[in-house]
């Protein structure tokens, strides 16, 4: 095989994002996966790409991931088309409940927010609950938005790499590479955030059988239902630091009632998959993007916690622009730093140390964010 123009190490979202920006610019991409495909936290089933309430502060992190989820129909789209499969990608909008008066005046003032913010094409807007699809809300009414997207994880992972195959680049699973040569990305989730800091924080959730058809997300605080083109609903998910076995356990148990007891059309549905993983959190809480510092032709793209697939089309594309052509639009406090690093460490896309201790992230805002599991 001739040199690759650029090796991607982990083939996640980041990686594959990154790796199929790049090939669908001509170059030829090698991607070197570890264990499989999808092995870490994109491998989850969850899928809700939501993008942070339009009001309040509003920061460049924000429009970064306002920026990809706005690009994302024609991104997925592309890669759909290369490679002949379906990603399970949709705008199907959200429906959250609003608890209260002074949740519904909050929503009520999105409004103005979102028509600046996001542009047209996209709504935000109180309306009264419904019958059938849809969650519980003492007030009897609902905050809709449609910017919101789903995707099937798993099956957008297969798209990506039958994309990057039909381009001619390669995509290789149980292969272990410390030192490529030429230009890398190390994508390697969790395992690889030990030099910059930060560390895994484990995710559970759960497919249920019913066929809700293309119907809105649902979100409360802590809560996603995702109905998924294939005939399930997934629900989730956990944010764990004290427990980091990837078996599910009662947490899980708790979001399925929730699930249940939020959207009444899922009481009947029956549990098909529980699932549980570990999640890229960095340490300061946002992605880390950018130049890997002081190795030379090494990059990072990591940490993409619960925000991977909502953040990775533009992912990609910005670090293509940086590996390929030199151009730097890696928003500030993205950048890599890493910690002290002995001379001859090198990232480990497998068997990581165990995760140094971080403080504990701030509570999350009460939108924003996706869920791969």
């Amino acid at each position: 095989m001739a040199r690759a123009d650029l090796t991607v190490m982990g083939a996640g979202v980041f990686g594959l994002s990154v790796a199929w920006a790049a090939a669908r610019r001509g170059a030829r991409v090698r991607v070197v996966e570890a264990a499989h495909v999808g092995a870490g936290a994109s491998g989850g089933v969850v899928g809700a790409l939501m993008p942070h309430a339009p009001g309040g502060k509003w920061d460049a992190a924000r429009a970064f991931q306002l920026d990809s989820l706005r690009m994302a129909p024609g991104w997925w789209a592309d890669a759909e088309a290369r490679s002949g499969l379906s990603a399970g990608y949709a705008p199907v909008g959200r429906l959250s409940p609003l608890a209260d008066g002074r949740a519904v005046e909050a929503a009520r003032a999105g409004a103005a927010a979102a028509a600046d913010r996001w542009g047209p094409g996209f709504g935000w807007q109180v309306v009264p609950a419904g019958p059938g699809w849809g969650p519980v809300s003492p007030t009897g009414l609902w905050l809709h938005e449609t910017l919101s997207a789903r995707v099937s994880p798993r099956a957008a992972l297969a798209v990506l790499v039958a994309a990057l195959k039909a381009e001619g680049s390669t995509v290789e699973e149980g292969v272990t590479l410390p030192d490529p040569e030429g230009p890398t990305v190390w994508a390697t989730g969790q395992a690889g955030l030990a030099p910059f800091g930060g560390g895994p924080v484990r995710g559970q959730a759960a497919r249920l059988a019913l066929d809700a058809g293309a119907v809105p997300l649902v979100h409360a605080p802590g809560l996603f239902v995702v109905p998924h083109a294939d005939g399930s609903v997934a629900v989730g998910s956990t944010d764990e630091r004290d427990r980091l076995d990837p078996a599910s356990d009662e947490r899980l148990e708790e979001v399925i009632a929730r699930a249940r007891a939020l959207v009444p059309a899922l009481a009947g549905a029956p549990v098909i998959e529980r699932w549980a993983g570990l999640r890229p959190r960095a340490a300061h809480g946002r992605p880390l993007l950018g130049p890997w510092p002081g190795r030379p032709g090494w990059f990072v793209a990591n940490g993409g916690f619960k925000t991977g697939f909502g953040l990775a089309p533009l992912v990609g594309e910005v670090m293509a622009d940086l590996v390929l052509e030199g151009r730097d639009r890696v928003p500030e406090g993205f950048a890599a730093a890493p910690r002290a690093v002995r001379p001859d460490e090198r990232p480990r896309p497998a068997s990581p140390p165990d995760p140094p201790r971080v403080p504990a992230p701030r509570r999350s805002p009460p939108a924003g964010g996706d869920r791969g599991g």
